[in-house]
């Protein structure tokens, strides 16, 4: 349900999180929202991915949803392509199966007002790039909302690893309840598929998910899966992971991000900055 299978490119594996060079005192901290956290226990081990309704209100919904329906419980990677993307979401296990829910909306860009928490951390010509919360994205400039009529600029999440984006058929208005997670940097996918949120804690589990055969990557043979799946909110708070990410608006951030854009100089991406995060609460069940 990512249509017809993109042709992959090689990539660059994307660098190590990057040390922030003076230890983060508390304030520099962001725990993620109980509500906003989205817990994938699968048999490679847990994956946490920070939920971004800012930027795709219906998917999230719909994520929402269907994980508290339990519906991803026991569902397969069916489709892993290295450097690109792990997808699941298909209750048939062969990527032509869906959710008993309507079609999603496509929500390939979104409007960024002034309210919304964005960190800009680079203006190439008339765009900006930077986070919000954990989401890489690329915007217009803040200077065009004095310009526009509803005072905001358009936006879109980057194709950055650990991004979350809602696979689809050919249709736009398709995305139902199948999902990637990316393990590799993939702009061509941007404004093409929802991005619905990012990976904060897990990355290394997604480039573990076992690779399918041949271009498409269907994984035809012992799949992995999908355990269980919450969201943090709905489960005691003895039983939910907190996850910390450091706060994109701290000085600590602006001085890693500095020292990112400065060290990769002219080939500088938004992808190659890594939020640093720490993870602490419960640990994840046994498999």
């Amino acid at each position: 349900m990512l249509g017809t299978a993109p042709a992959v490119f090689a990539q660059e594996a994307s660098p190590p999180p990057a040390a922030v060079p003076a230890a983060p005192g508390a304030a520099d901290w962001r725990t993620v929202p109980a509500d906003n956290l989205m817990i994938i226990d699968t048999n490679r081990g847990r994956i946490l991915v920070e939920l971004a309704p800012e930027a795709a209100p219906l998917h999230v919904e719909r994520m929402r949803l269907l994980t508290r329906r339990a519906f991803f419980d026991g569902i397969t990677f069916h489709r892993v392509i290295d450097g690109f993307m792990a997808q699941t979401g298909d209750p048939l296990g062969n990527g032509e199966g869906q959710s008993p829910y309507p079609d999603i909306k496509a929500e390939f860009t979104f409007r960024r007002g002034p309210e919304a928490p964005f960190t800009p951390v680079a203006s190439p010509a008339g765009a900006m790039l930077g986070f919000l919360h954990s989401l890489p994205v690329q915007t217009q400039p803040t200077s065009l909302m004095a310009t526009t009529a509803d005072g905001k600029v358009h936006a879109w999440g980057a194709y950055c690893p650990g991004v979350a984006g809602m696979a689809r058929d050919d249709a736009i208005d398709s995305a139902n309840s199948q999902f990637f997670l990316m393990r590799q940097p993939y702009p061509a996918l941007d404004k093409r598929y929802t991005v619905w949120g990012t990976v904060v804690s897990g990355l290394d589990v997604v480039r573990a998910i076992k690779v399918g055969d041949g271009d498409n990557g269907a994984v035809t043979a012992d799949p992995d899966r999908m355990i269980r799946v919450r969201i943090a909110s709905d489960l005691p708070e003895a039983d939910r992971p907190v996850v910390q990410v450091l706060d994109t608006a701290s000085a600590a951030f602006r001085t890693l991000a500095d020292g990112v854009r400065t060290a990769r100089g002219a080939d500088f991406s938004i992808c190659d900055i890594v939020l640093p995060v720490q993870v602490s609460g419960a640990a994840a069940p046994a498999a």
